[in-house]
């Protein structure tokens, strides 16, 4: 099982070339990068209030994992995205400037290794010779590898494939896979037809704490902080919304439609995935167990754990001193006051 190089390789080469103009980048030449995970503020894509907010027409493109978006922040051709912790972890330890600013998940049932019916899989005990999949250079793909780890097997023990979540969900329908770790819309594919065997809050627990956020290159984040801070208001403000007014987020609600319009599957899909979210208000994201406290923040832990994890695995090469300097609680310390909570 080979982690995508190819990916960051070119990534890597890039890199340099795009941080260095991004001091020209106009904040009205905006390209944003998102997923499928459902997320409240992906109403917000949808219905054009992240432009009305920012002042900006934005360009949001949709990927199918966060490799694919630092691959696309490398290139110059996205400023901001949404990323899980892993590839994070990997992107920064190859030398990509970027700054998490938003704290959108932290680990909890939203991500879960599902078996298949028949599989003949019931406890951690049966993983052994069985095959299984994540989407490489994904948070579901670290999580698999520390949870074999855990459980005193190696890859040797388990056949795990690196390969994108559609190709997972086609092979494990088909029977060519036991289980795979995996988010929506492929949680809620897989679960039609097997079970959840272990949660990313699982895996945590087992020491291997996850996370996901929006990212922008620390140019971008340096030269626009508005744009940031008014970023960060409108997630909070549709994160706010689906925490204290569930009913508008149910399966038959207007915002469950649009997200089932914009990322797929169903009305009743979406409201479903969301309820598995594990969301933080601003001022806990602020503190120091999150993007707060500079070498005491929460997310520098996690990413320099996380790196040294992928290098005893041989998937990157290095891990460096600190990672505090990828982290910034500027914007959501200014939404939070913008905000008057």
């Amino acid at each position: 099982m080979i982690l995508n190089r190819r990916i960051f390789a070119a990534g890597a080469m890039a890199a340099l070339a795009w941080l260095g103009a991004a001091s020209a980048q106009a904040a009205d030449n905006v390209v944003v990068g998102y997923q499928t995970d459902a997320l409240p503020s992906s109403v917000a894509i949808a219905n054009g209030a992240f432009d009305k907010a920012t002042g900006v027409k934005i360009d949001f493109r949709r990927f199918n994992s966060g490799a694919e978006i630092f691959a696309a922040i490398a290139s110059g051709d996205v400023q901001i995205g949404y990323v899980g912790s892993s590839p994070y972890a990997a992107a920064t330890s190859r030398g990509l400037d970027v700054k998490a600013f938003y704290l959108a998940s932290i680990s909890g049932v939203d991500e879960a290794l599902v078996v298949r019916n028949g599989s003949g899989i019931n406890s951690l005990a049966d993983l052994k010779g069985k095959k299984l999949a994540a989407a490489p250079v994904s948070t579901d793909h670290y999580q698999l590898l520390a949870l074999i780890k855990s459980i005193g097997l190696t890859e040797k023990d388990v056949q795990v494939f690196a390969i994108p979540q559609p190709d997972i969900v086609a092979g494990y329908n088909r029977g060519d896979l036991d289980g795979g770790f995996v988010w929506d819309p492929a949680l809620t594919e897989l679960k039609k037809t097997g079970k959840v065997l272990v949660t990313s809050k699982d895996v945590a627990e087992k020491g291997a704490p996850t996370f996901s956020a929006w990212v922008a290159t620390a140019a971008f984040a340096k030269q626009h902080p508005d744009f940031l801070e008014a970023f960060a208001g409108v997630i909070s403000k549709y994160q706010t919304s689906f925490v204290n007014d569930p009913a508008k987020w149910g399966p038959d609600s207007e915002n469950a439609a649009t997200l089932a319009k914009l990322l797929g599957g169903t009305p009743a899909d979406q409201a479903s995935a969301l309820k598995n979210l594990n969301l933080l208000p601003l001022k806990v994201q602020a503190s120091d167990a999150w993007l707060g406290g500079g070498e005491k923040s929460g997310i520098a832990r996690i990413l320099k754990e996380t790196a040294v994890f992928l290098k005893e695995q041989k998937k990157i090469s290095d891990v460096l001193p600190s990672y505090a300097a990828f982290v910034t609680p500027d914007a959501v310390i200014a939404a939070e006051k913008g905000s008057g909570s």
